[in-house]
C-alpha cells in the first residue's frame, strides 16, 4: 500500500497543476471582465484608490525611517518605528498594525464592491475621486471613507492635500539652463549671494560716406575732389560685473569694463587723384565707464505670473571723453585723410538708467522683455572743438535714451538653452549750448538703433555658465554686429 501510494502522489500532484492553472486563468479573466463591465468613471475611481494605497504605504515607510534616525540621535522612542499616535486607530484595524505597511492588493481586489483594506474615497495623491464641498464634514462608510476623520496619514496636519490649491502660487521649478537665461536676459539670480560675471565682446563698425572737397559753382556745378571715405573700427571690451544678493530680493552690482579700440580711415584723394587711396589706423585702450545699479524682484514667478525685476543704474564719466579730441592731418601728400589723435573709451557723461523686465517659464520654453529709460546728465566741457589750435567750450546734453525689446529662449537639454531677441534704442536730438547762449540742436545726432540677438547658453556646473552672444545691426546706427562670451560663476 505505501509502495502504492508513492505512486499515485506524483500523478494527483501533476493532475493539479493543469487544475491549478485553470482556476487562477479563469479568476483573472473573471477581474478582468469585472474592470471591463465598469463604467470609464468606475476604473478610475478603482485606480484612484490603488494610488492612494501605495502613497500611504510610501508615506509609512517615510515615517519609520525618520523615527529610526531620531531614535539613533537619542530623540526617540526606543524602538520607534510604527506609525504616529495621530494614525494608530486607523493602523491598528489594519494588517501589518506592527508598524510595517500594508502589502498593496493586486488591483482586481481594489474593485468597488471589494474596498482595499484603509482605503479613502479621496487620495492621497491630491486627486478626490468624488470631490467634497468645502464644508462638508467627515463622510460615513458608505462612500468607502476610512474610520478615520482627520488628516490623511502622512498627510501635515492643517495642509490641504489637494494639488491643484497647494501648488497654485508656487514658484515653477527652472532647469539650470533655464536659470542660465534667467541671469543673462533678466536678472542676477537673487538667490545667489555672490557672482563673478567675466565677459569679453567684440564691436564692429563699418561706415562709408561720400566727402566733397571744392565749391558750387553757378548754383549747379561742382568743383572739386569728390571722394569715398571709409571708417572701419573694432572696440574690444573686457569687464567683470560684480553682483551681491541682499535679500532674496535685492541685489546690487559693479561693472568695471576695459576698452581696446581699433579704427582704420581709408579715404581717396592721395596725390591728386580720387582713385588713390590712403589709410591711417589709431590705437587708444583705457578703463572705460564704470556703472553700477540696484536691481528689486517686485513680483516673484508663479504659474499665473510673471517674473518683474525693477533697476536702477548710474554710469560715470570715467572713461576718455570724446570731446576735445583733436583731428589731424596722417599724411602730408593727401589732406583729405585726417584722423583723431586719440580715440574715446566713454561717453563723457553722467547718466541714469530706470527700466522693468519681466520673464515668464513655460518649461521648456521662456519669454522675456525689458524697457528702459535712460537719462544723460547735461555737462560743461571747457573744449568741444575737434580743430587743433582752437579752443570752443560748451555745454552738451545728449538725448534721453529710450529702449525697449523682448525674446525667446527655448532650454532644449537641462544644461543648454538657446535664444533670440530684439532691441531698439531710439536717441533723440543732441544739443550744445554756448557760454550765455541757449540750446541749439546738433544735426546728424538723432540715431535709432535696431538689433537682432542671438545667444547660447551652457551650464558647466553649478557655479559656472557660459554665454555666447551674436548681435546684428539692422539699421545704420547700430553695430554691424557684436560678438561676446561671458562667464558667470556664482558662490
Amino acid at each position: 500500500m505505501k509502495m502504492m501510494s508513492r505512486t499515485v502522489a506524483p500523478h494527483v500532484a501533476l493532475a493539479a497543476i493543469p487544475a491549478a492553472v485553470l482556476l487562477f486563468a479563469l479568476s483573472q479573466s473573471a477581474h478582468a471582465q469585472a474592470l471591463q463591465s465598469q463604467s470609464i468613471e468606475d476604473r478610475l475611481n478603482t485606480l484612484m484608490r490603488v494610488v492612494d494605497e501605495q502613497q500611504r504605504q510610501i508615506q509609512s515607510l517615510e515615517r519609520q525611517v525618520t523615527n529610526l534616525e531620531m531614535a539613533q540621535r537619542g530623540r526617540g522612542m526606543p524602538g520607534a518605528g510604527a506609525p504616529d499616535a495621530a494614525s494608530d486607530a486607523t493602523v491598528a484595524e489594519q494588517p501589518g498594525a506592527d508598524g510595517l505597511p500594508v502589502p498593496l492588493p493586486p488591483l482586481a481586489q481594489a474593485l468597488p464592491g471589494a474596498t482595499a483594506p484603509g482605503a479613502l474615497t479621496g487620495t492621497a495623491t491630491g486627486v478626490p475621486v468624488n470631490p467634497p464641498s468645502p464644508d462638508a464634514g467627515p463622510t460615513s462608510g458608505a462612500t468607502g471613507t476610512s474610520a478615520a476623520s482627520g488628516p490623511q496619514q502622512g498627510a501635515p496636519v492643517g495642509v490641504n492635500p489637494t494639488v491643484g490649491e497647494t501648488q497654485k502660487n508656487a514658484e515653477p521649478t527652472r532647469t539650470q539652463a533655464e536659470e542660465a537665461v534667467v541671469q543673462r536676459e533678466h536678472a542676477p539670480l537673487f538667490d545667489h549671494k555672490l557672482t563673478l560675471d567675466w565677459g569679453i565682446s567684440d564691436t564692429y563698425y563699418d561706415r562709408r560716406q561720400l566727402q566733397l572737397s571744392g565749391f558750387l559753382a553757378l548754383d549747379a556745378i561742382f568743383l572739386g575732389n569728390i571722394n569715398l571715405g571709409q571708417t572701419k573700427s573694432h572696440q574690444i571690451t573686457a569687464d567683470l560685473d560684480t553682483r551681491y544678493g541682499i535679500t532674496d530680493r535685492m541685489s546690487v552690482d559693479v561693472d568695471v569694463p576695459y576698452v581696446y579700440r581699433h579704427s582704420t580711415f581709408i579715404v581717396g584723394g592721395a596725390g591728386g587723384s580720387a582713385s588713390t587711396l590712403t589709410d591711417a589706423s589709431v590705437n587708444s585702450n583705457a578703463i572705460g565707464d564704470v556703472n553700477f545699479g540696484i536691481y528689486y524682484q517686485f513680483l516673484k514667478e508663479t504659474n499665473n505670473i510673471p517674473d518683474v525685476v525693477g533697476s536702477l543704474r548710474v554710469k560715470t564719466p570715467t572713461g576718455t571723453s570724446p570731446f576735445g579730441i583733436k583731428v589731424q592731418q596722417i599724411t602730408p601728400d593727401n589732406t583729405n585723410l585726417v584722423a583723431p589723435s586719440k580715440l574715446p573709451t566713454g561717453t563723457g557723461f553722467w547718466n541714469v538708467t530706470a527700466g522693468v523686465s519681466v520673464l515668464k517659464t513655460y518649461d521648456p520654453v521662456v519669454l522675456f522683455g525689458s524697457f528702459s529709460y535712460t537719462y544723460n546728465i547735461s555737462r560743461s566741457f571747457a573744449d568741444i572743438s575737434s580743430v587743433i589750435g582752437q579752443t570752443q567750450p560748451a555745454d552738451v546734453k545728449l538725448g534721453d535714451i529710450i529702449q525697449f525689446g523682448g525674446g525667446v529662449a527655448l532650454a532644449f537639454s537641462d544644461k543648454d538653452s538657446a535664444s533670440i531677441s530684439y532691441t531698439m534704442a531710439i536717441e533723440p536730438q543732441s544739443k550744445t549750448k554756448q557760454p550765455g547762449g541757449a540750446w541749439t540742436g546738433v544735426p546728424g545726432s538723432e540715431t535709432t538703433a535696431s538689433v537682432l540677438n542671438f545667444g547660447l547658453n551652457h551650464v558647466v556646473n553649478k557655479h559656472l555658465t557660459i554665454n555666447g552672444a551674436v548681435s546684428v545691426g539692422l539699421t545704420p546706427d547700430a553695430p554691424n554686429f557684436v560678438v561676446g562670451v561671458r562667464f558667470p560663476y556664482t558662490f
